[in-house]
């Protein structure tokens, strides 16, 4: 365990940020799950608008790396085309 008050700082600060990141990151996630059970192209395309800006807001934030959130943008409107 820490023994220095600014270790202890850190620690606290630290444990602040990983949750912060675990729920940011989670919650994308939950987006990315919802949006690729529709079914429907209209429903899909109102979606996808918002869950590409928490894709790139986790890039942004060190989260996930530029490149992941790339191909995760790419996979979700390569779908969105293919939706009928």
């Amino acid at each position: 365990m820490a023994n220095h008050s600014a270790t202890k700082k850190d620690v606290r600060q630290a444990t602040k940020r990983r949750d912060r990141n675990r729920y940011y990151g989670k919650t994308t996630r939950n987006a990315i799950r919802d949006m690729k059970a529709t079914s429907d192209k209209k429903g899909y395309e109102e979606q996808l608008p918002e869950v590409v800006s928490m894709i790139d807001k986790l890039a942004k934030r060190g989260i996930i790396h530029k490149n992941k959130a790339a191909n995760l943008k790419s996979k979700l409107t390569k779908k969105a085309t293919t939706l009928a």
